[in-house]
């Protein structure tokens, strides 16, 4: 499949975690998918779990619209995900699922991939992430979280340090 503005209509499946979900799409294909530009806490991490119950709230048994930009190196689709409005799960897709997590504090906002956002999504993105820091929300209620990008750097490195490690 052509990723690049890639547009699919999809009933999502399962829920990973607070930023990776599984879907069926039109024509039978089932894709796994990481929201774009947002990096939600790891399950190991304080609200990696509340992140992904949020995510399942806005999207599990969902028909969702992807806007998929690329594919990570895993081989997931990367996308936008628009959700249906959560209260009314039947209505079109309307709510931006990643701009839903950085709003309820469950997910920093992934500047590194930005460029593939449009202005208007940027600013959504970077008004959410400030919001949602401002109100304590979330994550945000500790005073200083650990990103998921610095807490998978420091699990590596832990595995590299203790051989004994079982993997």
């Amino acid at each position: 499949m052509a990723l690049a503005a890639a547009l699919l209509l999809c009933l999502v499946t399962a829920v990973s975690d607070g930023d990776t979900l599984h879907a069926d799409c039109d024509g039978g294909e089932a894709l796994t998918v990481r929201v774009h530009a947002i990096d939600a806490p790891e399950s190991g991490q304080p609200h990696g779990r509340n992140a992904r119950r949020l995510l399942a709230r806005l999207a599990l048994h969902r028909e969702v619209e992807l806007r998929c930009v690329d594919r990570d190196r895993y081989g997931r689709a990367v996308c936008a995900v628009q959700v249906p409005p959560t209260e009314d799960p039947d209505a079109p897709p309307s709510v931006d699922a990643g701009e839903a997590m950085l709003e309820a504090g469950m997910a920093w906002w992934y500047q590194q991939y930005a460029d593939a956002q449009t202005p208007p999504a940027r600013r959504r993105y970077a008004a959410a992430e400030a919001r949602a820091r401002r109100a304590r929300v979330g994550l945000w209620k500790a005073a200083n979280p650990t990103p998921p990008w610095q807490w998978r750097r420091e699990q590596r490195a832990l595995d590299t340090d203790d051989p004994e490690r079982v993997h």
